[in-house]
C-alpha cells in the first residue's frame, strides 16, 4: 500500500526548518541555508549540479533515497518560489531552472492558481489549493502504486503532519543554529500517534526516522 512520506527535512538545533525573509537569492531565509550543509558535501548533491566527488557516507546514503519509490510530491508554494500574491511572473519555474529533481508529478499549494508547467524529465508542477486531505487525494490518484512524498517547506510539513497523514518521517537535525524563522517541531500535538524508530548520527547531522504507529 502507498505510504505518505517526508524525507531528508533538515531543521536546525534550534528547531528552525527555515529562516525569515526568504528571497530569491536566500531561498531557505535569512541564516537558514547552512542547515542543508550535511546534504551540499554528498555525492548525491554533486551530481544533481554536474560536479563530481562528495562524500560517499551515512548523509550520502540518506540524501540518494530522497526519491526511491515516489509517484508524486506535495510542496508549499514558498519551496517552489520566492513570489508572493498572484503570479505576476509566469516566467518562473521555480528554483531548479529547466531540469528540476522530481521527475514526477509536483502538486504546489497556491490559493493563486497558474497553468501546469511540463518538463522533459518528466516533472510536471500542478498548482493547487484546497485542505491537505483533498490535495493529498490528487497526489496518490497521480503517484498509482508508489509512495507520495511531502517535499515541504515548514508549514507544509506541519500542516500534513498535525493532520496525521503522513506514515513516515525522516528528519535531519543539524549541528547548526538559526535564531528565528520557520519552526518545525513543537505545538503538533502528535505525541500519542507517531514514535520514534530509529536514528543515526554523521559529524554533520542527526538522522531521525519517525513512524505513525498502528
Amino acid at each position: 500500500m502507498p505510504k505518505v512520506v517526508v524525507r531528508n527535512f533538515a531543521c536546525s538545533m534550534d528547531g528552525f526548518g527555515a529562516g525569515l525573509h526568504q528571497t530569491q537569492s536566500e531561498p531557505f531565509g535569512k541564516n537558514a541555508f547552512q542547515i542543508m550543509n550535511w546534504f551540499k558535501s554528498t555525492r548525491t548533491f554533486k551530481a544533481m549540479i554536474g560536479q563530481d566527488g562528495g562524500s560517499t557516507g551515512l548523509d550520502d546514503a540518506y540524501a540518494s533515497r530522497a526519491f526511491e519509490g515516489i509517484g508524486a510530491s506535495i510542496m508549499g508554494r514558498n519551496m517552489f518560489s520566492p513570489l508572493r500574491g498572484p503570479w505576476a511572473d509566469e516566467d518562473w519555474k521555480g528554483w531548479w531552472g529547466d531540469n528540476p529533481p522530481f521527475k514526477h508529478p509536483v502538486f504546489v499549494l497556491t490559493h493563486h492558481p497558474r497553468p501546469t508547467l511540463e518538463f522533459g524529465n518528466g516533472t510536471s508542477f500542478h498548482f493547487v489549493g484546497g485542505p491537505p486531505e483533498q490535495v493529498l487525494e490528487q497526489a496518490l490518484a497521480a503517484a498509482g502504486d508508489k509512495d507520495v512524498k511531502v517535499n515541504g517547506g515548514t508549514a507544509t510539513v506541519r500542516a500534513f503532519w498535525k493532520a496525521r497523514l503522513l506514515d513516515e518521517l525522516h528528519l535531519v537535525m543539524a549541528a547548526v543554529f538559526v535564531g528565528e524563522g520557520e519552526r518545525l517541531l513543537g505545538g503538533l500535538g502528535v505525541e500519542e500517534d507517531y514514535e520514534v524508530a530509529g536514528f543515526e548520527a554523521s559529524e554533520a547531522a542527526v538522522h531521525f526516522r519517525i513512524a505513525k504507529k498502528r
